[in-house]
């Protein structure tokens, strides 16, 4: 007898559940990365932090900073630029060794602040952070045309940063303050469509998860800085 069964496994349904779950899976993962980053940058700024010496070594030389920053920026352009053609295992140190380098950079934020306002901050930050990454994740918005606005305003931050490096206007210090929480909270919900397009576009590749990663751990980052500038209490000299 002919067998007339049919085989449903590949079914739009069945497809479509199995296409949500590995978007899941890649926003998980994304998340997962951004996590352990954030917790090798916080172990890194604390242990420089708790070592009077390796704080003198660092903070005694702008030669030394200027290294630090440099090696940043060229951890976070080679990841950028070539991470299709990495494997998954030199994606992963290249992202750590950039958040471990950024924590060293980040240990001036436990020399200046209260231990106290440090965690009230980085709570305020994360719930920010948390709110407007679930909404970037699920609004039916398209956020696309944000972008260019936020990529303005941020290029318009980094030269008015520049420039008060020369004026040390504290009114304009502030302003732009509560410029760079906006700013990245915009960046945020923004990235976070952009993330789950970017896995889709690229069959959730892992390499892709650890970019993505990056670009949200550098807008918690940044967004945790400039609310500390505003809301942190600094220690007494």
């Amino acid at each position: 007898m002919a067998d007339y069964s049919f085989d449903l496994s590949n079914s739009p349904d069945s497809y479509g559940a199995s296409y949500a779950e590995r978007e899941r899976s890649f926003v998980a993962r994304v998340f997962n990365w951004m996590f352990l980053g954030l917790l090798s940058s916080a172990f890194c700024a604390y242990f420089i932090s708790a070592n009077p010496s390796f704080v003198k070594a660092i903070y005694s030389n702008s030669l030394t900073l200027i290294i630090l920053s440099l090696g940043t920026l060229a951890l976070v352009w080679n990841l950028s630029a070539n991470i299709q053609k990495m494997s998954p295992s030199a994606a992963a140190v290249n992202f750590f060794i950039y958040a471990a380098l950024n924590g060293v950079l980040l240990s001036s934020v436990l020399l200046i602040y209260t231990a106290a306002s440090i965690f009230s901050t980085f709570c305020v930050a994360a719930a920010t952070f948390s709110l407007t990454a679930l909404y970037g994740a699920t609004t039916k918005k398209d956020l696309s045309k944000l972008g260019s606005y936020l990529m303005m305003g941020l290029i318009g931050l980094i030269i008015a940063s520049l420039a008060n490096m020369f004026f040390h206007n504290s009114a304009l210090a502030a302003l732009m303050n509560y410029v760079g929480v906006f700013l990245f909270i915009g960046l945020t919900a923004y990235d976070m469509q952009k993330i789950k397009e970017i896995g889709r576009s690229h069959d959730f590749n892992p390499n892709f998860a650890i970019l993505s990663a990056l670009t949200l751990y550098l807008d918690f980052i940044y967004l945790f800085i400039y609310l500390l500038r505003i809301l942190g209490d600094k220690r007494d000299r």
